[in-house]
């Protein structure tokens, strides 16, 4: 699908925020999936780029796409201006699973670019009456994004490695998770920090579900490069997942 860029605005010097479009309307998507991006006028950029989907505004009919510039193809993606078009494949994977009690108390976790499907979910969790809680946290106050849109959503709470801002330190130090405790916890961002907050769950019995950041390469589990072991044997991340509850997993937590 072809997707015209509406703005391109660079939020960090490693992060830009891409906002897409189309003439069509664009296909359901739920808070979790993601993208394939094909990227043009980047000659050493053969394979297509998976990104989590940040926002769908239904009212404008915008896809966000929250990018970390880390080579050559996101450098590139960094570039493009509004009015230029971008292919890509959507959604792939599977979604978070939102909760059946109206009363459930939430806490969304993400760390560094791993908050970037959270502010999706936060939006969909408050059209239906939710109004979960955020943990975010990276390196420094500089790293943190887009928070504006997330206190919009729910409380917010902070941490970051050089205490800039929130309470210093990682997220799973945070003070909150020993003051209370909640019904369901989301969370996405770099495995050590997943694989932390799926223990506390855990040992705090309570539910929860990762979003994993896999290398991809098809989106459609054919390559094989992005496989997780679970419980009941080996799968590709791109069609199985990304998202995962925790029991299906057999990381040493």
């Amino acid at each position: 699908m072809d997707l015209d860029v509406v703005a391109n605005r660079r939020l960090h010097p490693n992060y830009c925020l891409l906002k897409l479009t189309s003439e069509k309307t664009l296909p359901e998507i739920v808070p979790g999936q993601f993208v394939q991006v094909r990227v043009d006028g980047s000659p050493k950029t053969f394979l297509r780029r998976p990104i989590s989907i940040n926002y769908v505004d239904k009212k404008t009919n915008e896809l966000w796409l929250l990018v970390q510039i880390k080579g050559e193809g996101t450098r590139r993606l960094s570039e493009y201006e509004p009015g230029e078009r971008l292919n890509v494949i959507l959604p792939l994977g599977n979604g978070f699973s939102f909760p059946q009690s109206s009363t459930a108390q939430l806490l969304l976790v993400g760390g560094g670019v791993g908050t970037a499907p959270l502010l999706f979910l936060g939006e969909v969790l408050n059209s239906i009456g939710l109004r979960p809680e955020f943990l975010l946290g990276a390196r420094s106050k500089n790293d943190l994004m887009q928070l504006d849109s997330f206190e919009k959503m729910g409380t917010v709470y902070l941490t970051t490695e050089d205490g800039s801002a929130g309470e210093k330190g990682f997220l799973t130090q945070h003070s909150i998770l020993q003051s209370k405790k909640w019904d369901k916890i989301y969370t996405c961002g770099p495995q050590p920090m997943m694989v932390a907050v799926a223990k506390y769950a855990r040992l705090q019995s309570i539910d929860c579900e990762v979003s994993l950041e896999n290398v991809m390469a098809c989106g459609i589990g054919a390559c094989l490069c992005c496989v997780e072991k679970t419980t009941t044997g080996n799968v590709c991340v791109c069609t199985d997942g990304p998202v995962f509850n925790i029991n299906q997993l057999k990381w040493q937590i």
